[in-house]
């Protein structure tokens, strides 16, 4: 790769990093924030103020998933470098706005601006596509990758070492700005990163799509996002891919469970059944599971499927994951170290099923002569929705719960989500798929 190659290249890898240090940043002290902010408006009941953790979790994946293809159609009308640059000013403001937000309403409106110019990333992998050699396309888009795994490792671990400074590090945090507005430091961190990236993308990121290259503005965006809906649905007509695309979908719900009852579990007070953690001690283990996910995926998944077929490391994939979700609530706090045991499972899982399931859908698609990137776009459109729904509805069981007994308790939001792992096992067992298939995922 020549140096010419090397800089966008490298530019592109921090837009695509900044941005799942934005998305996970929050996860360790989200769940504290917004349970003081619905206590500040004056919702006191426990079930209806965790409601909220759920649904300013879902407003940031609700926006990816409205503007994503609107960002990618305008892309292909004025360029791939003036959208990266808007995603990145989207970034630095609204992060920032979050830090700030005084109420519930100001939160949600934040998050859900922020997730609106945070839908780049297709965008990202968009500007590969245009400068990069077919044969050199898999490499990038696994730069790509990498980013999304070192973001998930690093973002959490940040967001607790910098959340309530005031407290955790004391001077020079003992101002009142900084007592008012506990979370503002992380927020700040991020829209600074978002605020530097953007400085390089200036400076250093030529445009990839030349004006004769450009799409015309025939359509609508209201037009062409309808269309992409007909293109969604349209998948789930298709034997065998609309299975292994419902799969998926049924995993990234129960994953996405996890998202914000993880956190109201671990830092519920021990003498109801949590273990009293603080933002510092959920950082540490969202950064161990972004840590070990990367190790599956960038060093083990390519010798696991030299030896094993794909569809079964799908499998297992499922298999664990949902087994440390489900374990999690039984975690005793004498013993909180087993919260790592579950948490292995979660990112071992969710490190075998991802490019698995996505290696297994894509041998389907061409050896049925299906398009695979209407496919590939189908599935990307069920994961978001499966982003939106799976908080809310944990957030919901957990609300309707947290104070209950006998079989209704704060476990049942996570049988619920082991529930829908064992629907998506089920599904695997009755796959059935194509001889090219089977041929081209046989394991050594």
């Amino acid at each position: 790769m020549s140096e010419q190659d090397k800089s966008p290249m490298g530019i592109l890898f921090l837009v695509v990093l900044v941005d799942m240090i934005g998305f996970t940043i929050v996860i360790p002290f989200l769940t504290y924030f917004v349970q003081d902010l619905a206590t500040a408006d004056g919702i006191t009941d426990v079930g209806s103020r965790d409601l909220w953790v759920g649904i300013v979790i879902s407003v940031y994946s609700l926006a990816q998933f409205i503007f994503t293809p609107i960002l990618g159609s305008l892309s292909d009308r004025m360029g791939r470098r003036p959208i990266l640059m808007f995603g990145l000013v989207s970034n630095t403001v609204f992060f920032t706005v979050f830090g700030l937000s005084g109420s519930l309403t100001m939160a949600v409106i934040a998050r859900f601006l922020a997730g609106a110019g945070n839908g780049n990333i297709a965008v990202a992998r968009a500007y590969i596509g245009d400068i990069s050699e077919p044969e050199q396309v898999a490499k990038r888009m696994g730069m790509i990758g990498a980013a999304f795994g070192l973001g998930f490792m690093i973002g959490p671990f940040i967001g607790g070492v910098l959340s309530d400074p005031s407290e955790s590090i004391g001077a020079p945090f003992d101002g009142q700005i900084w007592i008012d507005h506990p979370y503002l430091l992380p927020c700040l961190f991020s829209s600074a990163l978002s605020l530097l990236s953007f400085v390089l993308a200036i400076t250093r990121l030529p445009e990839s799509l030349p004006e004769e290259n450009r799409r015309p503005s025939q359509d609508s965006l209201l037009a062409e996002f309808g269309g992409m809906f007909s293109k969604i649905t349209g998948v789930m007509k298709l034997p065998t891919v609309s299975s292994l695309v419902s799969i998926n979908f049924l995993f990234l719900m129960g994953f996405s469970m996890m998202h914000g009852t993880f956190i109201l579990f671990t830092s519920m007070d021990p003498d109801s059944g949590g273990l009293g953690w603080s933002e510092l001690d959920n950082g540490w283990v969202f950064a161990f599971i972004g840590l070990l996910g990367a190790i599956v995926q960038g060093a083990l998944i390519g010798p696991l499927t030299q030896r094993f077929s794909m569809s079964r490391l799908m499998l297992i994939g499922t298999l664990l994951c949902g087994a440390g979700i489900a374990s999690i609530p039984y975690v005793p706090y004498e013993a909180s170290w087993l919260i790592f045991a579950s948490s292995a499972g979660m990112a071992i899982g969710n490190g075998l099923f991802s490019p698995t399931q996505s290696s297994v859908l894509t041998y389907e698609t061409k050896s049925r002569g299906y398009e695979l990137g209407m496919v590939m776009g189908a599935q990307e459109g069920y994961g978001a929705l499966a982003r939106i729904f799976g908080p809310l509805t944990a957030a919901y069981i957990w609300s309707m719960t947290v104070q209950g007994e006998g079989l209704w308790t704060y476990h049942s939001a996570f049988r619920v989500a082991g529930i829908i792992f064992l629907l998506a096992i089920l599904m695997q067992t009755r796959l059935r798929l194509s001889e090219a298939n089977a041929q081209g995922e046989t394991g050594s």
